[in-house]
């Protein structure tokens, strides 16, 4: 056996004690083996402390992590008789004197439940204060634009319809295209055993002009540049740029959450239009390809089976989806705390809460606008 190994041997000592000697070296590279720590573990939950007499004298070397197994085993306390050697016992002592208790496990109860409620409460309406107050900052500040337009923030905006319209083109054209294919197949199938062919057409332009596409168009942006939105001005609040810019008297709401706001209240509908058409290309592909029903049939008939108005209902929503997604954007990238983990959580609260804010505004706009266009 290799006399740097760190074991515990058992002998009987005097007065029918057990006696417990240690020898080889306890350090953290000995202790660092698994077996070895496990075998040891394993012999002192058998060795008793209290009544035993421990002998470390052999022991070549005891560093700070052989100490604290020592130590833990003892129940943080001195066997009745042990028998150190003068640095081995500073070590030990050291050990004592740093070793914190480990705090007690916190009960379940009713009182708690009440407690993690309250804060959830507290916590809700927290976020629910600031966003009104972001909320009426966007007014004020697009007030100000409107009186001062020379002085707005154009180039900003310019800036975010591009990275967040012109960029989000293709992801959304696909995903719409894709959706447009699947919808038609699985209707198609239906359709067919009533001979109902040319309602595709009807069912197809009500369900993309009126929700999907507005809807789809709205999650794909809130997942894209509602991300973005809250990661930018996230890693703002790391750096140190918005303290920087409140110390220079630069107002945050108009210079980063009104541009951002403007450019998606411009931007969704026009992704709407566009996610719309590539999903009416997707039907009427495999419409024809599943129904025969023609591109030309599907083009004459489209305005008469869909009115105007809907259209229009789907153009507002997508203003009100875009406003909401850069506010909440917006909202969650503030509260972020200096440090890379908050802008982790952060980022992903503002996606989740995004896409559940425009599903739950969706689903209010298809109550309110139940009888327009139908």
């Amino acid at each position: 056996m290799d006399d740097a190994q760190p074991r515990l041997m058992l002998a009987d000592a005097e007065g029918g004690a057990r006696g417990y000697t240690l020898a080889g070296r306890w350090t953290a590279a000995q202790l660092a083996d698994r077996a070895t720590w496990r075998t040891l573990s394993a012999q002192l939950q058998g060795a008793r402390a209290a009544d035993g007499r421990w002998d470390l004298q052999a022991v070549q070397q005891l560093d700070h992590i052989g100490a604290q197994l020592l130590w833990d085993h003892w129940q943080q306390g001195w066997p009745d008789a042990v028998e150190v050697s003068a640095g081995q016992r500073a070590m030990l002592e050291r050990v004592a004197r740093f070793t914190v208790p480990a705090p007690a496990a916190a009960k379940g109860g009713f009182a708690q439940g009440i407690d993690s409620l309250g804060l959830k409460v507290i916590h809700a309406v927290g976020h629910m204060r600031y966003g009104t107050r972001l909320v009426g900052q966007l007014l004020i500040d697009c007030l100000r634009l409107l009186r001062a337009p020379w002085q707005g923030p154009w180039r900003d905006i310019s800036g975010h319809l591009y990275s967040m319209g012109a960029m989000a083109l293709p992801i959304t054209a696909l995903v719409g295209f894709l959706i447009g294919v699947v919808l038609a197949y699985l209707m198609s199938m239906q359709l067919k055993q009533f001979g109902a062919d040319a309602f595709i057409v009807n069912i197809l332009g009500i369900s993309l002009i009126r929700e999907l596409g507005p809807l789809l168009a709205a999650i794909l942006v809130a997942g894209r540049s509602g991300s973005a939105i809250t990661a930018q001005i996230g890693v703002m609040r790391v750096t140190e740029e918005l303290d920087a810019m409140r110390v220079m008297g630069i107002a945050q709401g108009f210079r980063l959450v009104m541009p951002r706001a403007l450019a998606l209240a411009v931007a969704m509908p026009l992704v709407a239009v566009w996610t719309t058409l590539a999903s009416l290309a997707g039907g009427m592909l495999a419409a024809d390809v599943s129904l025969g029903v023609t591109p030309a049939f599907f083009l004459n008939s489209l305005p008469q089976a869909v009115l105007p108005s809907n259209l229009a209902v789907a153009m507002f929503k997508s203003l009100v989806f875009g406003v909401l997604i850069a506010l909440v954007g917006c909202h969650f990238g503030m509260r972020v705390k200096p440090n890379t983990e908050s802008l982790g959580q952060g980022t992903t609260a503002s996606v989740v809460t995004s896409i559940t804010v425009v599903i739950l505004i969706d689903a209010l706009f298809a109550i309110v606008f139940r009888n327009v266009g139908i």
